[in-house]
């Protein structure tokens, strides 16, 4: 018997409910209540009283169903889907495959823990991602649960290797909310304020932002190394962590030359080059991963979101020399790799070459940069548009200025809510808008969504 859902019909209740993932929900904006409705109210009623307040959301709805490109709410209003749950949902929301792989794997077993009793799917993901990461060498993964953990265990990997501990990471980084990715992470508000003592040894350095510097990737690079050449000094250097399009600090695009330079640079001095490819990682850019856009071939990968689909699930992979470095059982978790994650993202990687999704990723690429570009020529607020593939963001400013406009940038993304678009800000300054939609997304929800953040920019 099919239990029906408030605010859904019996068609998009089935569709939200059968194992298989099911038939798309309908793809489109729909509005049926007040945003919030009253079953959102009713729920977010429940959380203040329940749930801490420093745990905050962006959306003053509640989920009931997602798929394709919508989520719908408790009260069956639908909304077009410009951010994946922060670039994870990129083969889309329950895709089919995800959810009958896990599925199978839950009706075999939830966990074994794979530093106590190992299992397959852990080492063909591992195989996996040594043939789709950059590089033509040996490489070998190790997983974890968040971005955040792949990132502090790269760190652990590259410090076991050189026997160093400096590390470097850059201007507007965000690299996670643990202790050791809090001091690398770049913006204190709301990541790292009250939580201090951070951890040492981590330094920073300027980031190539052609918008606000006018550098030259090559120029740029060339002051970021004299500074860590001269304040840490490569003989200290562990590794250089640099996420290839920077994600909550900006969706900033290094001017080409800026990374490959940081790389050779690195490699002439022996120190390990990390790409913090969480937010980038996995079709995302139009690419497996972004470094190879760059021409890039990183010592370690940092990889979560969009691997598993929306299941927690983290790896580092490179060198084999290098992951091979710390000491046995130097690495793991309880939940690193579980089972249900591992065979999500081996369905994952199976969906975006099934479903050619690094073309599709282009496509939106596509898409965003003509909507946004035409945005841009009529609205003297927008004044950078910059991005690849479907990760794409505009930078809103004063007119005829560089000024950051966070005001604006929050204003649009509520306002964008209260129509239907779920939309995310971001930046070191909170100026941004950022656009991530599920590559499941189609082309005439796209347009639809575009139509209604011109009316919202219109009306601003």
């Amino acid at each position: 018997m099919t239990t029906l859902t408030p605010g859904l019909s019996p068609q998009e209740t089935a569709a939200a409910t059968t194992p298989q993932g099911g038939p798309a929900l309908p793809q489109e904006i729909r509005l049926v209540t007040e945003v919030p409705g009253p079953r959102s109210r009713e729920l977010a009623a429940r959380r203040t009283a329940a749930v801490s307040a420093a745990v905050g959301s962006s959306m003053p709805f509640f989920a009931q169903a997602a798929g394709g490109g919508v989520v719908v709410d408790v009260d069956g209003n639908s909304f077009a889907d410009l951010g994946s749950g922060i670039a994870v949902t990129t083969v889309g929301n329950a895709a089919p495959a995800v959810v009958a792989a896990v599925t199978e794997q839950v009706a075999r077993f939830t966990h074994t823990c794979f530093m106590i009793t190992p299992y397959d799917s852990y080492v063909e993901l591992a195989e996996r991602l040594a043939e789709l990461t950059p590089g033509d060498f040996a490489k070998k993964s190790a997983f974890f649960t968040s971005g955040a953990e792949a990132v502090e265990n790269a760190v652990k990997i590259a410090r076991a290797h050189t026997g160093r501990q400096a590390v470097v990471v850059f201007d507007h980084a965000y690299h996670g909310r643990t202790n050791l990715t809090m001091a690398m992470t770049a913006k204190n508000m709301p990541y790292k304020n009250g939580f201090g003592p951070f951890a040492p040894e981590v330094y920073r350095a300027p980031l190539s932002y052609p918008f606000r510097d006018g550098l030259d990737g090559p120029t740029a690079a060339a002051r970021a190394i004299s500074l860590i050449e001269k304040q840490v000094g490569a003989a200290n250097l562990a590794a250089i962590v640099v996420e290839p399009v920077q994600g909550e600090g900006g969706f900033i695009v290094p001017a080409p030359g800026f990374l490959p330079a940081i790389a050779a640079w690195a490699k002439e001095n022996g120190v390990v080059f990390v790409a913090d490819e969480v937010q980038t990682g996995v079709a995302r850019t139009g690419a497996w991963f972004a470094s190879a856009l760059e021409g890039i071939e990183p010592d370690l990968v940092t990889i979560a979101k969009g691997v598993a689909g929306g299941l927690p699930l983290s790896a580092v992979t490179g060198r084999a020399e290098i992951v091979d470095a710390p000491v046995t059982g130097g690495l793991g978790g309880t939940y690193g790799g579980n089972p249900l994650a591992t065979a999500a993202a081996l369905a994952v990687l199976r969906t975006v070459e099934d479903e050619d999704l690094l073309a599709r990723a282009r496509q939106v690429e596509d898409v965003l940069f003509r909507r946004l570009r035409a945005l841009a020529a009529r609205d003297p607020r927008v004044g950078d548009v910059r991005g690849r593939g479907a990760m794409v963001a505009v930078e809103l400013v004063r007119p005829g200025t560089t000024e950051p406009d966070a005001a604006l940038a929050k204003k649009v993304a509520t306002e964008a809510a209260q129509r239907g678009v779920i939309v995310l800000t971001c930046g070191t300054d909170g100026n941004v808008l950022r656009f991530l939609p599920p590559l499941s997304i189609g082309d005439d929800l796209l347009e639809q969504a575009f139509d209604v953040l011109d009316g919202v920019f219109a009306a601003s």
